[in-house]
């Protein structure tokens, strides 16, 4: 593939503003064009390629929104070979240029060797160079060593809507015959060392609510005789973590996977500069001193994270008002072997035990707003061997094998619905800006990341 051609191919398809998270028309119709433009390059490739209709979103307004189809793509169906299935979407979060982009984020912009725009790194970059590595095979009249099949959604940033229920649908058809999965929605951990992800955290939200009545208090008129519902909400909050980021929450810890000796050896391998990690975080100063607790606290064990009060006065200037009812909002980053429903229990539990104690006459009410689980895979795998002999192949050097310590559904998702082993293999480095302004990827990283592709692809056929 000439890298002058896929760049021109990511300026098109960066200039498509589909944004699948505001809920506006203009948008919707941007994501079907999206759609329709990947399905016809696809095509070309000689892809059999369906473009599923997904119905209709209902949102909360009452409004009805399409929802963009999934495109389903085969090339090749040789029984001898594997069979690689890649996952990639092309929805984007929103961007405007005057939430503070340099560019306009809908014009791919090279500066000093990084392109940017939004979606250059979440995901259209790195599924362009999926597919450019395809292409480049085609070019060459070559035969592909895999048999290759695409699922690319357009509601990833809106949460896969409906996405789950087609995978269930498909799993004894389109996926049958799947062997391995791969993702490259993610980054490395660092500028310039490749990596493989291997596991995310998962994610339970709660609210918990404190209500007295419905209408605000007047502080002069009710302050001093009664139970305060804000005053209740900041204990049970405050209850939850402490200073040094240890979870409160009696047994939380029981079910997390202990810690093994291959482990804290990985963790000792992976390139991270504590210092410049620090600065570009723009934070005085970290729980941890070493890079190994670092990164175990981002990625094996989970924190517990307050977001927000609803109902609360947030203006600027003095407001002498108590609050009649109060929303916290706070979330816990779950790890191997953390169970959803358990954790529910026991932060249930929990604030029910500090509520009670407070002899409130309130009211108190816990909700799970989403529970989502984490994801981990064996290393040890066909397509982690793999994927390892083709960055080494490409940049010279073993990747870091890192987890994310975000919530990435879709790879637990296909874990548990296809059955099939999933590896991320991430192509955007760590300064890439993902949902941020400015997003980019760099030049490099995505004419080398199309090289580790196609080298993947041969690796594949040699360990199959």
């Amino acid at each position: 593939m000439d890298p002058k051609l896929g760049r021109v191919m990511l300026k098109e398809w960066v200039a498509i503003e589909s944004d699948s998270v505001q809920p506006m028309p203009h948008f919707r119709q941007e994501l079907f064009r999206m759609m329709a433009v990947a399905v016809d390059m696809l095509q070309r490739l000689g892809a059999h390629v369906a473009s599923v209709d997904m119905g209709s979103q209902q949102l909360p307004d009452g409004q009805s929104l399409p929802i963009p189809p999934v495109i389903l793509a085969e090339l090749g169906n040789d029984p001898t070979k594997a069979t690689v299935c890649f996952y990639g979407h092309l929805d984007v979060q929103p961007a405007d240029r005057a939430d503070g982009w340099l560019t306009d984020p809908y014009m791919l912009t090279e500066v000093d060797g990084k392109l940017y725009g939004r979606g250059a790194t979440d995901n259209k970059g790195p599924v362009l160079a999926w597919i450019n590595a395809v292409s480049a095979f085609r070019a060459l009249e070559q035969d592909l060593p895999v048999n290759i099949k695409f699922i690319i959604e357009g509601m990833e940033e809106a949460g896969s809507v409906a996405l789950e229920e087609l995978m269930e649908k498909e799993k004894d058809r389109f996926f049958s015959g799947v062997d391995y999965i791969v993702i490259s929605d993610n980054l490395w951990i660092s500028q310039r060392k490749p990596a493989i992800t291997y596991g995310t955290r998962g994610n339970s939200y709660f609210t918990v609510e404190v209500k007295c009545r419905d209408q605000d208090f007047h502080s002069g008129t009710f302050g001093g005789i009664l139970h305060e519902s804000m005053a209740d909400l900041v204990a049970l909050l405050g209850s939850l973590v402490d200073s040094s980021g240890h979870i409160l929450v009696p047994g939380i810890y029981d079910e997390v996977a202990p810690v093994t000796e291959e482990e804290i050896n990985t963790y000792k391998a992976i390139d991270l500069d504590l210092e410049e990690y620090r600065n570009s975080s723009q934070v005085a100063k970290f729980l941890f001193d070493t890079k190994e607790e670092i990164l175990m606290h981002l990625w094996r064990y989970p924190s517990l994270s307050i977001h927000g009060i609803e109902g609360a006065f947030d203006e600027p200037g003095a407001k002498t008002v108590i609050p009649g009812r109060v929303i916290g909002k706070f979330s816990i980053r779950l790890v191997p072997h953390m169970n959803v429903s358990m954790v529910e229990k026991q932060v249930t539990r929990h604030l029910e035990d500090v509520f009670s104690k407070r002899n409130s006459s309130n009211k108190m009410v816990v909700s799970m707003a989403l529970g989502l689980h984490p994801w981990i895979a064996n290393i040890n795998n066909t397509q982690y061997i793999a994927a390892k002999r083709a960055i080494r192949t490409v940049f010279g050097t073993d990747p870091d094998m890192i987890r994310d310590g975000s919530t990435i559904p879709i790879a637990k998702m296909f874990q548990e619905i296809v059955h099939k082993s999933v590896v991320m293999i991430p192509l955007g480095a760590v300064d890439d800006g993902e949902h941020s302004q400015n997003e980019k990827i760099n030049r490099w990283n995505y004419i080398e990341g199309t090289k580790v592709f196609a080298a993947f692809f041969f690796e594949m056929a040699q360990l199959h």
